[in-house]
């Protein structure tokens, strides 16, 4: 087999490698700040007590069990929207699931909590039907629960349906020839198709869960309730606590590192808007079909209802004086600035990261080099760096350092924003990129190097074509990402710099329900439409542009 040269692909790897190192430094950084400003004359964790470690063990208690939770649901909302490949509707429900990525998490707590708060929809329809209600069930564990299932096992329904999806159909005519049970078809070819991404999805949520902060911060309802995050939080906000706020950020920051490694390996999140539609070559047995719909049912009302709850009551919000407000339209133009930049930054870094990883992951190019595996794991846990290095905890080294250094502290927070912002979004705009970037090369490295296509051209006739659609969706996520975060603002927010998202908590914590209701509105509407319709418009840009390989 022809391999070629390294010196054909010096600059990639140049880039790759040069962004790979920045990122790796910046944690290098942030962890020595940590610990040169904590107490030298205090051993690690010393000011930590037995309540923290309490904190710990209920961190990890709900993280697990909502990723347990998360996984069991979305693997059988999955395993039934495989079952019932047309209906109407279907599309739209999946782009809805796969929404929940990014819908900004105080939007759907409001969203559940007028549904099932205690006045909510919920408990009226109980009250009015049987005389008894469910009460504030909604503020404590069972919330956290809920909010983290409902956000996760969406994002479990995409990833393991695109699983089910790619079973070869030979697969499936044979166990239809042999008259296998539902069950036994399951046991056969559909759980080892999903078995193998249940560590990696299953890690990527536990670590979601982990560094939780708006979710349990708003439905927590006591410090019996808090997490590593919030207690962050709350001890820089309100004791103003360093010491024990940065031996809990190390102690967080040791964990989700550790955790981090084994997503090296994650997948890709491809196909997001545009499902395959499989005919099956069975008719399913009518109880295994009522199954399958009770589950769609069930889990397309649970996750549509809070977003109509979030459309109803942002409707009924007097949008003419809450624009009126200086504050509102300060944090909107403010938000949509620095989720355009995040969105920019974020795509410039995966590309240039996916451009020299695929050097290492082809034979044809550097692949069969011994120490590719480990230069292509270096630069996959760079991209991971949001994960091993929560926001919050990138924040809190932001605003230490900003005290000391000179220049307005609202000018440090716009770089915390959109550090943390990119870093977010980051490994998933890798997952969506790489596969694609690595199909891009295996298909037309031979042809563009025999030729002497140039970079530049290279880029225009054929890399650019074929990634339409993925750059469209990686500029959607960060753009949303960006938008909904509440993590480094909680720390920096004040009068003279607001976002949307902490706007949205001041009203909801002084109970301006109405205005808080309409700000919600305003986030959600903007992350369905940049989530949904960017990656349409590149998608139709791309099959419009007369390539003849555009519409892969």
């Amino acid at each position: 087999m022809i391999r070629y040269s390294l010196r054909r692909f010096r600059f990639s790897l140049g880039l790759g490698s040069a962004v790979s190192a920045m990122l790796l430094a910046l944690l290098g950084l942030f962890i020595a700040q940590l610990i040169w400003i904590s107490e030298p004359d205090m051993g690690l964790f010393q000011s930590l007590n037995l309540r923290d470690w309490q904190i710990v063990k209920f961190t990890f208690l709900q993280a697990g069990l909502s990723t347990f939770l998360s996984l069991i649901l979305g693997a059988a909302v999955a395993w039934s929207l495989h079952h019932q490949p047309r209906f109407f509707g279907r599309t739209l429900l999946i782009a809805l699931f796969s929404s929940a990525l990014v819908l900004p998490t105080l939007v759907v707590v409001l969203g559940l909590v007028s549904v099932l708060g205690r006045n909510g929809w919920l408990n009226t329809l109980l009250q009015h039907m049987f005389g008894h209600s469910l009460g504030p069930f909604l503020y404590g564990f069972a919330g956290i629960l809920i909010a983290h299932v409902y956000l996760n096992a969406s994002f479990v329904v995409r990833s393991f349906l695109n699983r089910f999806d790619a079973i070869p159909m030979e697969k499936r005519k044979l166990v239809r020839s042999l008259g296998l049970s539902t069950w036994q078809r399951f046991k056969l070819i559909e759980w080892p198709a999903i078995r193998s991404a249940i560590p990696a999805t299953g890690i990527t949520i536990f670590l979601l869960c982990f560094t939780s902060f708006a979710i349990v911060l708003t439905l927590g309802g006591s410090p019996s309730y808090n997490t590593l995050e919030v207690a962050i939080y709350e001890a820089v906000r309100f004791d103003f606590d360093i010491a024990r706020a940065l031996d809990l950020a190390l102690l967080q920051l040791i964990i989700c590192a550790a955790l981090v490694f084994p997503l090296i390996s994650i997948k890709n999140l491809t196909n997001i808007i545009s499902p395959r539609v499989l005919e099956m070559p069975w008719e399913e047995p009518s109880l295994t079909k009522r199954v399958q719909w009770s589950l769609i049912t069930g889990a397309a009302l649970g996750f549509i209802l809070p977003l109509c709850a979030v459309i109803y009551d942002g409707l009924g919000a007097n949008f003419v004086r809450l624009f009126s407000e200086p504050t509102t339209v300060q944090a909107l133009v403010t938000s949509v600035i620095i989720a355009f930049v995040s969105s920019l930054t974020t795509l410039a870094l995966a590309l240039s990261i996916c451009a020299s990883k695929r050097n290492f992951t082809l034979k044809l190019r550097l692949g069969s080099m011994s120490l590719a595996p480990l230069f292509n794991a270096v630069q996959s846990f760079s991209a991971m760096l949001y994960l091993a290095f929560p926001a919050l905890v990138m924040g809190l080294s932001f605003y230490l350092v900003a005290r000391h250094l000179p220049g307005s502290i609202n000018l440090w927070a716009v770089v915390a924003l959109l550090t943390a912002n990119t870093l977010m979004a980051l490994p998933f705009a890798i997952a969506v990129l790489s596969p694609a970037m690595e199909k891009s090369a295996g298909r037309y490295d031979r042809l563009t190097f025999s030729l002497g296509v140039s970079r530049l051209n290279r880029w225009r006739l054929v890399e650019w074509p074929l990634l339409r659609s993925e750059i469209g969706y990686v500029c959607s996520i960060g753009f949303c990402f960006s938008l909904g975060d509440l993590g480094v603002i909680a720390l920096f927010g004040n009068q003279d710099f607001v976002t949307l998202p902490w706007l949205l908590y001041q009203k909801f914590g002084s109970y301006r329900t109405n205005d808080a209701a309409g700000i919600a509105l305003i986030m959600l509407v903007l992350t369905l439409t940049v989530f949904l319709l960017v990656p349409k418009l590149f998608a139709a840009k791309s099959q419009s542009s007369g390539h003849p390989n555009a519409a892969h």
